[in-house]
This record gives structure tokens, sequence and C-alpha cells, in this order.
């Protein structure tokens, strides 16, 4: 049984500075997107940051939560729908963007986000990317890119770079990585974003414009595993390597947004995006067309 605090039990005292914190993320809003279940993440862990992003953007965009489905695969982030309010569906690896896109047909009026790590996104799940942005359904997929597969304790990824030494590669990483970003833009995705949890803020704009997208919205967020990688991306090398997507960039230009990708430099922003129709659009059509005969 739950006991009141009594004068021999005195209530914990916490620090001004603590709750007024707290106050402070209350007023936010941001936990109305959060659900009781707290992450299981490890402690430094980027995917805190890159869900603090996501939070604070629902929140400024005043997205009700019973509009939202989170959907996941494997992999550390594949329980992000039981951290977040709203529908969720953790489904099996490599086979988010399928059940995102199917989720997205069956009721447009859902706001469908799909999470994965690169692993289940360009690995296993890799076959489904280009068919979800070649039908450019209105769903936005955030890429948690470490470069490595952290739940399974740390194995090589298609991110890893050539050389890393890894749970699998204990004499070096001996395949090219993957370039996710020219991925993306090659496929033809009509939005395409990259970010770093390192640099939390920064990704604010970044999700307001991802979920404000009509259309495919890819979103590729480079993060630490703190865990399993001590070498490649790791806090201390990339806190001074991200830079701001120039402000002369053209976001609707795809041969521009392919030379950032390809600079190897690390950028933060929108890279690129372009109004098309969606497939909501395309089908209300072939629907309209249907009736007339």
């Amino acid at each position: 049984m739950n006991q009141a605090n009594t004068p021999d039990q005195p209530k914990p005292i916490i620090h001004a500075g603590v709750s007024r914190f707290l106050e402070d993320v209350q007023k936010s809003g941001i936990l109305n997107y959060r659900s009781e279940s707290l992450p299981t993440w490890c402690p430094g862990c980027g995917y805190y940051g890159i869900t603090h992003g996501i939070t604070q953007a629902l929140s400024e965009l005043e997205i009700p939560s019973h509009e939202l489905v989170f959907v996941s695969g494997i992999g550390c982030a594949g329980r992000y729908p039981f951290f977040m309010k709203g529908y969720g569906f953790h489904t099996i690896h490599g086979r988010t963007l399928p059940i995102a896109s199917g989720i997205k047909m069956a009721n447009p009026r859902l706001r469908v986000i799909a999470v994965g790590g690169d692993g289940d996104g360009f690995a296993i799940g890799g076959g489904h990317l280009p068919h979800a942005i070649r039908r450019n359904i209105d769903l936005t997929y955030v890429v948690f890119d470490n470069g490595i597969y952290g739940l399974t304790k740390g194995q090589a990824s298609p991110t890893t770079p050539q050389g890393q030494i890894t749970a699998t590669t204990p004499y070096g990483n001996p395949e090219q990585p993957l370039n996710p970003t020219m991925l993306g833009l090659s496929y033809g995705t009509s939005f395409l974003a990259t970010g770093y949890a390192g640099l939390p803020h920064e990704l604010l704009p970044i999700f307001k414009a991802a979920f404000s997208h009509r259309g495919f919205s890819l979103v590729i967020i480079t993060t630490p595993c703190v865990t399993f990688d001590s070498v490649n991306i790791t806090y201390d090398r990339f806190r001074h390597l991200w830079h701001p997507i120039p402000a002369s960039h053209p976001v609707s230009d795809i041969r521009s947004a392919m030379m950032l990708a390809m600079s190897g430099e690390h950028y933060y922003g929108v890279m690129f995006s372009e109004d098309r129709p969606t497939w909501d659009d395309r089908w209300e059509t072939i629907q309209r067309n249907a009736r007339k005969k």
C-alpha cells in the first residue's frame, strides 16, 4: 500500500535548477509525444538526441499524437514505437518500409514515421527503399546511421568505413561503404535531409521540414555508437566536422544536391526537396477516371 508523506518522511528536495528545467520540459510540450516507457539505449547514445529533435518538431507543428504511427524494424531503433506516444508497429527485420507504406495507403489521414538503423534500412531492407521512393509514399523515413550493428554486438554494417575493425572484421573491413545520401538521391527521393545526433538543436528545423513535406521524406542522421565504435563516429572526432548546408545551395536542384553528397564533407540540413504528386494523389486520379467509365 502506498503511504502519504508524513513528518517522519520528508518530501525529496529537488534542486532549483533541476526544478526549472523540468518545468521548461513540461511547458515545451515534448512530453505529449513520449510514452511512459523509458528508452533502453546505452548512456550517451545519439538516439536520445534524435528523439529530442523529433519530439520538438512534432510539438512545434502541433501534430496530434493520435494521428501518428511509428514503424520500426529490428536493431537498436527497433523498440522506438514503445517509447513514443501514438500508434506503433514493431515489425520484422528489414520490412519497415513495406509495412509503413501499407499503413499510409490504407489510411492516408495518418502521419507515418518509419525509423531504422543503417543495417535494417540498407542491408536486409535495402531492396525496399527504391520502391517506397519511386512511389513517393507520403511518409517520413528516419535512418539512425551509426555505421555498425549495435544491437547484435558490433558487427560491420553497410556504412562501416573500409578498414575499420569490428566483431566480424577483426583485420579491418574489406568492403567499400555505401553512401546513403547518394543512394536516396539517385533513387529519386522527393526530399532528403542529413544531420548529426551530436547537434540536437540543428535537428529541429530538419524534422519540421521533413514532417511538413508531402511525399517520401528521407532523413539520414549520423549518430555515434558509444559502446561498439570508439574510432569512427565518435563525439570527439565529429565535433568540428559538421557544417550547415550553404545558404546559396538550391534545394530543388538534384545535381547540386549530388555534388554535396559526393563532396566528402559532412553537411546538415535539407539537401533536396521537390514538390511532386504523391501516391495518394495518383490513386485518387485513378479512382476518378474509373468512376467516369
